[in-house]
């Protein structure tokens, strides 16, 4: 059986008596005009490898494979794999399973040094602590195309001054250019959430910050945010306070939801020299 021949994933799903369990945060999205709009909006084809995290029954994941990439896919459910079992054998061996935590994933093992994008409905449980991990960690994906809920999707992208904006807009664009590039409606999973969910794309920064940087991005951030309505030299005051937006050139008087992202940069340059 070749993937263009494989039944539909909601008899696929029927078959094998699976439904979505809500500790893994799982909602399937089994309409393949919309997984494979996700996967032209990754531009990912021909001999590209693509991390998917939480594939589930698989619906991303054909049509990821249908645009040529070699795809490994990390799920923590062991329920799916049968499932993904029989689509690697589908695609001739361009899948590759890992049943494992992808929060313990060792990415740049799986990339095995060559570059890797991430293409993936994530879990709503996870999602934004693997984002994280991937923003700010060893290993640096050639580019990512990532579901998450829509308030997310939104902080990703958010500019100063604006409700949405804070430490994951700051972290996620002082290392990428972000954008949200599709909503899509709850209607659209099995089950529906709750909420509406839209898909981000982030490619990496040139230039992008060196990793004693970020840690003191994230070090400043975590401050700054975690009392943003205060003036900067009361929510950095652990960290230095006036002294430390005067040293970046920052007015203490200033709030965190008005700081751009060279500002951040710049206080947490100054936080690097104290």
């Amino acid at each position: 059986m070749t993937l263009d021949q494989l039944p539909p994933l909601r008899e696929t799903l029927a078959e094998h008596d699976l439904l979505a369990k809500k500790s893994f945060g799982q909602h399937f999205l089994l309409d393949l005009n919309i997984t494979r709009k996700i996967a032209r909006l990754a531009e990912v084809g021909e001999g590209d490898h693509v991390i998917e995290v939480g594939p589930g029954p698989g619906g991303l994941t054909r049509a990821l494979l249908e645009t040529g990439a070699k795809v490994t896919a990390v799920e923590a459910d062991p329920r799916f794999a049968p499932l993904l079992e029989e689509l690697s054998v589908a695609s001739g061996g361009a899948l590759t399973l890992r049943l494992e935590d992808a929060l313990k994933t060792n990415e740049a093992e799986v990339a095995a040094g060559a570059p890797a994008h991430i293409v993936s409905n994530l879990p709503y449980n996870v999602g934004t602590p693997l984002l994280i991990k991937w923003l700010t960690g060893a290993f640096t994906p050639a580019s990512m195309t990532l579901m998450f809920q829509k308030e997310v999707a939104d902080r990703i992208a958010a500019e100063p001054g604006s409700d949405a904006y804070g430490r994951l807009s700051v972290i996620a664009q002082a290392t990428s250019h972000t954008a949200v590039v599709m909503d899509v409606p709850a209607r659209a999973f099995t089950p529906p959430p709750k909420v509406a969910s839209a898909v981000a794309r982030l490619t990496p920064r040139e230039g992008r910050p060196s990793p004693e940087r970020l840690d003191a991005l994230q070090r400043v951030t975590a401050a700054a945010f975690g009392q943003r309505r205060k003036m900067l030299r009361s929510s950095l005051k652990v960290l230095g306070g006036a002294e430390l937006c005067e040293a970046a050139g920052i007015a203490p008087e200033a709030r965190a939801e008005t700081i751009d992202i060279p500002g951040f940069l710049a206080l947490a340059d100054a936080l690097r020299r104290r």
